[in-house]
């Protein structure tokens, strides 16, 4: 354990720029291309096709290899059973098996080795950390703990540390509160949708304020928002706490960037563990990484023995901070924006759900925060005005406010929207992952 409570939890690495971290890097992907195309069946039958992982000398010879898709890995699983041909291991030598979400999907498992558990306690550990979690923190965990990987492994990390692990678990909210209250919680671990569910279900159903449970932070991870401002603020006001959120991916790493005290984006805290880059999404061009970009992220892993990803597709969307931050951390900080299947076009523009939560959250408190986005089919082009459902407190001559919601999202995301004002608590709410999207049929 670091030491010193101010510092980092790895200096060495977290500190590093991307410059400098580029020797390292090179070698350990070289490393990794060579243990992958002599144990890995999956990528010696996808690179059979002539791609030949040995002319990869250089990062830019790296981006000759072709992307790793989902769905190929899904179908590799199903045809294969187990863990499929990009197992890589046999399970003689797996020690643990986790499972993405399926929300896009067939789940599909990620089995770890001795080797790969400590490298996910490590990178928890850095995120964590950096989230600001200290060994006298006492830790609700209300996410899942079987099959996610926010279960065990931030169980692991948070141990590591040595603070105290509270196992809650998701649908358990008064579990949670007389746990809280019993033990002094000090840090609650959530995704943002249970975080407002929580402060509702607090001062709807018990009549007591959020702050009551004496929290100090909330920290925000397994979907899209927490980064967002307009839905960090709002739970840091309603509690009275500071929120924080971790970013990741089941399949690559559970979770490699974090927000530090400066709230500006998440670092990227890995650089050993994880080579990353940022592509253009239409095109598959790699882009810089300059702040103010944006694009898709692509990862692959370092050192991974089980179930190693190379060039594998995110889907996830991130804007880019390359400028110094005052914590001393030198990685980049990424923000992400929604996903491929959040996102919609409306007359040939991008629209994020998230976007359009973090523009109606700036009339609060006239409105909950509350949103849900209802189109007609699956998407994603759609055809304007785009329907939006808003919670207003004032709903019962919203005019006025219905035409200065319509108007900000207009200016700031240069799209026509037609919001529709319900009273409070129409909308769902969701303990899990939350979807702001309501797909499917006719308004």
């Amino acid at each position: 354990m670091n030491g010193n409570w101010n510092d980092m939890w790895n200096p060495d690495m977290e500190s590093m720029t991307m410059h400098e971290a580029q020797e390292l890097q090179l070698k350990a992907l070289l490393d990794q291309l060579s243990y992958v195309g002599n144990n890995s069946r999956f990528y010696q039958e996808k690179w059979s096709d002539g791609t030949s992982w040995r002319d990869v000398n250089t990062l830019r010879d790296f981006q000759s290899l072709p992307f790793t898709e989902k769905d190929e890995m899904r179908v590799d699983q199903i045809t294969n059973g187990g863990l499929g041909k990009y197992g890589a291991v046999d399970m003689l030598h797996v020690i643990r098996v986790h499972s993405s979400s399926g929300t896009t999907g067939r789940p599909s498992f990620i089995g770890i080795t001795a080797k790969d558990h400590e490298q996910w306690t490590e990178s928890l550990a850095r995120v964590f950390w950096t989230l600001g979690v200290r060994p006298n923190d006492v830790f609700m965990h209300a996410t899942g703990l079987s099959f996610f990987v926010g279960g065990l492994p931030v169980k692991d990390a948070i141990e590591k540390i040595g603070a105290t692990f509270v196992p809650i678990g998701t649908g358990a909210s008064d579990r949670l509160i007389q746990a809280c209250d019993a033990l002094k919680g000090t840090v609650l671990f959530c995704t943002p949708s249970y975080a407002e569910y929580l402060a509702e279900y607090l001062s709807g159903k018990l009549g007591r304020s959020p702050s009551s449970l004496g929290l100090k932070k909330i920290l925000l991870g397994a979907e899209p928002g927490g980064g967002v401002a307009a839905i960090r603020e709002r739970i840091e006001v309603t509690f009275e706490v500071e929120a924080r959120e971790a970013y990741g991916n089941s399949d690559l790493l559970p979770s490699f960037a974090g927000t530090c005290s400066e709230q500006n984006g998440n670092h990227i805290l890995t650089p050993d563990l994880l080579y990353l880059e940022v592509i253009d999404p239409d095109t598959g061009e790699n882009l810089p990484w300059e702040t103010g970009v944006q694009g898709e992220l692509v990862g692959t892993n370092l050192g991974r023995q089980c179930c190693p990803l190379v060039r594998f597709r995110s889907r996830d969307h991130v804007v880019i901070n390359a400028d110094p931050c005052s914590c001393g951390r030198g990685g980049p900080r990424i923000l992400c924006i929604g996903r491929t299947d959040d996102m919609l076009i409306v007359s040939g523009v991008n629209v994020w759900p998230s976007s359009i939560s973090d523009v109606v959250g700036r009339f609060l408190p006239e409105v909950s925060g509350a949103i849900r986005i209802l189109i007609d089919g699956n998407g994603p082009a759609v055809q304007p005005p785009l329907h939006v459902k808003v919670e207003a407190f004032t709903y019962q001559d919203n005019s006025d406010l219905q035409e200065r919601i319509e108007t900000a999202v207009r200016g700031n995301l240069q799209v026509k929207v037609r919001v529709e004002l319900v009273a409070p608590n129409a909308l769902p709410r969701f303990e899990m992952k939350a979807s702001l999207i309501e797909k499917g049929g006719p308004l």
